[in-house]
């Protein structure tokens, strides 16, 4: 290949890698939405009462999203193995929109009663189906159009996006908040981030059409095993790895991102508006390290950042969050939160292409974004209920041994699994 091919080649990778990535943004943006603005809208969808019942309740309808990711990941997963990593994508980020709307429009529980919340759980519902295909094919697809060398580099845009859309949320929350008083940020201001949801997954929607196929997909179009069961039953060892992995890393990942929002404001004290600056600054920097940890991974593999994040995430969360919960201060605060991002950052840089490298293409996506999807709904979309029961039963430091538990779990996996850069299954398709 001359030097001008390899310049378009990897010209094209770039173009299918930000037309994918901005996806991912949006579909994140929008399920982010739902815990950036929940501290405002839980009276809205909920009866009166103190304000860590009013959270318990919407943090319970986010853990009931995550019910559908594993549904999600089975009929998206196999839809992209059958049909197309481009019109899976194309499909989820549909349905994302759709939740979104609904959300944006539902009437207040003070107007129509129980129908209020009914409906709120009907778009969590849509949106868990949406990001459970969403986070299996967009791993799928980053690490099959990716070049082989720069394969970490190229797929940890997927936390990239996936934090930015966090980003996003918090951005227009910071930005409504200059301009909105509380008492209408309560009333209606919250409802201009979901309207925002749905209007940007609906250019998406548009662009995703305009992505190339991955060459490994087109390879397989003849396979009669993809996305079939049968298939998957057949790698049982790479879906128990997928489940070890991502156990610890996804209680971490949702502990230190979308619950520290809440715990500063319901633990710490800080004001709801201080907050959201805390979290913007610690979250834009956890972003950034996300490539360069991917480039790393490229060079000494992958298996010393997941080993990294299993012992510092075992040894170093139980004294972070008993910090964290006694201070109410702005600086230490974000450096207690990034401190977290920073060892979250050994796992979420290269979960996406590890899992990848696991599994053949005819079943990539199903073999990814099932038992993926199954952990996070089971360990990450509960964490933030489990750390606010204990809370409410007065024993809130449990939750903080609860979380490393859940990494030294992961860091045993690490311990024994194999380095998937020097023996990945992509390279063999």
């Amino acid at each position: 290949m001359t030097v001008v091919q390899e310049k378009s080649s990897e010209r094209r990778v770039v173009a299918n890698v930000l037309r994918g990535s901005v996806g991912n943004l949006i579909e994140w943006y929008d399920w982010y939405a739902y815990t950036a603005f929940s501290i405002y809208f839980a009276a809205a969808f909920f009866p009166q009462g103190d304000q860590t019942a009013q959270l318990l309740n919407t943090a319970a309808v986010f853990a009931v999203g995550f019910l559908m990711r594993p549904l999600g990941g089975w009929l998206l997963g196999r839809y992209a193995d059958r049909h197309g990593r481009r019109a899976a994508l194309t499909l989820s980020v549909t349905l994302m929109a759709f939740g979104s709307l609904i959300i944006a429009l539902t009437p207040s529980y003070a107007t129509i009663g129980v129908a209020a919340p009914v409906l709120l759980v009907l778009a969590r519902l849509l949106q868990g189906l949406s990001v459970g295909g969403e986070y299996a094919t967009s791993a799928t697809y980053l690490s099959e159009v990716a070049s082989p060398a720069r394969r970490g580099f190229y797929s940890s845009f997927q936390y990239v996006t996936l934090t930015a859309g966090q980003l996003v949320a918090l951005g227009v929350q910071i930005v409504l908040q200059q301009f909105l008083s509380k008492t209408e940020m309560m009333e209606w201001g919250w409802r201009i981030a979901f309207v925002i949801g749905a209007a940007g997954a609906i250019v998406v929607m548009w662009l995703r059409r305009g992505m190339d196929e991955s060459a490994n997909f087109e390879k397989q179009k003849e396979n009669p095993d993809k996305g079939t069961f049968r298939a998957l039953l057949k790698h049982p060892k790479e879906c128990l790895l997928v489940v070890g992995l991502t156990l610890g890393g996804t209680v971490a990942f949702y502990t230190f991102t979308t619950y520290l929002q809440k715990f500063m404001v319901n633990t710490s004290k800080i004001d709801a508006a201080t907050v959201s600056w805390i979290n913007f600054a610690a979250l834009l920097v956890f972003v950034v390290l996300q490539p360069l940890a991917g480039a790393l991974s490229d060079r000494i593999g992958r298996r010393p950042l997941l080993l990294g994040f299993g012992v510092l995430g075992t040894l170093a969360t139980v004294p972070l969050l008993s910090a964290l919960a006694r201070t109410s201060e702005v600086l230490p605060a974000f450096l207690l939160m990034l401190g977290g991002l920073v060892i979250v950052t050994g796992y979420t840089s290269i979960n996406a292409i590890v899992k990848a490298e696991l599994f053949p293409t005819n079943i990539r996506a199903l073999g990814v974004g099932l038992p993926y999807a199954l952990t996070v709904a089971i360990f990450g979309g509960t964490a933030e209920t489990v750390a606010l029961l204990f809370k409410q039963a007065g024993a809130e430091s449990l939750f903080y041994y609860y979380v490393a538990g859940c990494v030294l779990i992961s860091l045993l996996v690490y311990g024994f699994m194999r380095e998937t850069s020097k023996d990945s299954v992509l390279d063999r398709d």
